[in-house]
């Protein structure tokens, strides 16, 4: 864990958050006492799997048919 003044966190910033993200923790103080931390967002991982939404979706049996032709007009096709 790293301390840093906030004087030389606003010009150095960009480097400190690349730090952060790498998994870096910055603490920034002001006059020599902590009063933030810089840290890595931690995304949680999503299990994406094909069809696990399956039963929530249903679809018309005519969804492919060709739209009426006023919408279509509208949509300048």
């Amino acid at each position: 864990m790293k301390t840093v003044d906030i004087h030389v966190a606003k010009t150095h910033l960009s480097p400190l958050v690349e730090e952060a993200s790498a998994g870096g923790e910055i603490i920034i103080a002001k006059a020599g006492r902590p009063v933030a931390r810089l840290a890595p967002l931690h995304r949680e991982k999503y299990d994406r799997k094909r069809g696990r939404l399956k039963h929530l979706i249903k679809m018309k049996a005519n969804f492919d048919d060709p739209l009426p032709s006023e919408i279509a007009e509208a949509f300048g096709s």
